[in-house]
């Protein structure tokens, strides 16, 4: 493939466009044709920041409504929550079943390659089962193979720990492109690395007033990275215990008289809770809710207060110029479900090398 062809790509469950980016990230070339989403506001995100065509509905109705365009590459992770590890796990959990979607897409796209991305329980799932039987012969996928396996973030150079499932599939006339050999092994990226320059006393509260239209729908956006550095506003008794927790410390630093009763009668149980970041190591997973101290370990290192959306999505690895659509709570849901940025751009170098060699 020449230098200047461009790779072009199909994007499933899309969220912000964390793997999208991550590929740009490795190769400019990479360049999404559709993309699928159900959330309006990530809908939205995506398409203002790729400028492409985004369908914002269930990716069934898509592929009932629209036709599937040939591209070189399909990614995309199906929804996890069924056998997620957090909370209780659902095996008849409807959103289990999307990635019989994903490969329908798969099938009719044609790709070279394909990138599913899921949790790291994905692997000792029955889908994951479905999934392998249909590229065996006379199946869905029978004219791809693939290879899995769980990749930590932090190996990659994302400042957080996060593993993922990535399945890397292939039609069975070119060879496998490998998996992504880690490079932050023994030196990862941390936190200090990402927030170097942002400053940490914010008073900002609100988003600026701004908004766009989408699909019909009068939506807040689009922000800059940079917009979301706004924090809360915290009750004087959540101030006062966050002042006791030192750097690297959690609940269990608070003082009797400022425990909950649920935290003073339940003496184990995570230690991540109100928890602080360590400045030189990776952040824990950022999830949905990092605004949320009494969620996990989103504390400031030395604020006191949890981390910002903008925090947040430099933990992640996306760039400034994302551009960011939805509510406060719509961007952090977006910002905590998407592949961190560097692993996408591990995963897309080793994409690009193949397709070169095609």
């Amino acid at each position: 493939m020449p230098r200047a062809s461009a790779i072009r790509t199909l994007d499933l469950f899309a969220g912000a466009g964390g793997l999208s980016a991550g590929l740009h990230a490795a190769d400019k070339r990479f360049k999404p044709v559709t993309a699928v989403e159900m959330d309006l506001s990530a809908a939205a995100t995506y398409a203002t920041t790729f400028r492409t065509h985004v369908y914002a509905g269930k990716i069934e109705d898509w592929l009932r409504e629209e036709d599937v365009p040939t591209v070189d590459v399909v990614v995309g992770g199906p929804p996890c929550q069924g056998f997620s590890a957090l909370g209780r796990r659902d095996a008849a959990d409807a959103r289990n079943t999307l990635w019989s979607q994903y490969a329908e897409t798969v099938r009719r796209a044609m790709p070279s390659y394909f990138i599913m991305e899921n949790v790291p329980q994905f692997l000792k799932s029955p889908e994951f089962d479905l999934f392998r039987r249909s590229t065996e012969p006379g199946g869905e996928l029978a004219d791809y193979t693939f290879n899995a396996a769980v990749l930590n973030s932090a190996h990659f150079g994302a400042a957080q720990v996060r593993k993922r499932t990535i399945v890397i599939g292939w039609h069975r006339d070119l060879i496998f492109p490998g998996m992504p050999e880690s490079t932050h092994l023994e030196a990862p990226v941390t936190v200090r690395d990402v927030l170097k320059g942002v400053d940490r006393t914010v008073k900002e509260t609100q988003l600026p007033e701004s908004y766009i239209e989408f699909n019909g729908k009068r939506i807040p956006g689009a922000f800059k990275s940079s917009d979301l550095h706004l924090t809360r506003k915290y009750e004087e008794i959540s101030l006062d215990r966050f002042s006791h927790i030192p750097v690297g410390g959690n609940r269990f630093d608070i003082p009797d008289r400022l425990l909950s009763n649920c935290w003073r009668n339940h003496k184990s149980g995570s230690a991540d809770v109100m928890g602080r970041l360590h400045w030189d190591r990776p952040s824990v997973t950022i999830r949905t809710e990092f605004f949320k101290p009494e969620k996990g370990r989103y504390l400031h290192p030395t604020e006191n207060r949890a981390i910002t959306h903008y925090e947040a999505a430099r933990i992640q690895g996306f760039p400034e110029d994302h551009q960011w659509v939805g509510s406060k709570t719509a961007i952090a849901k977006q910002i905590g479900n998407a592949v961190p940025i560097p692993l996408g751009s591990a995963i897309g170098k080793t994409i690009a090398r193949a397709l070169c060699k095609r």
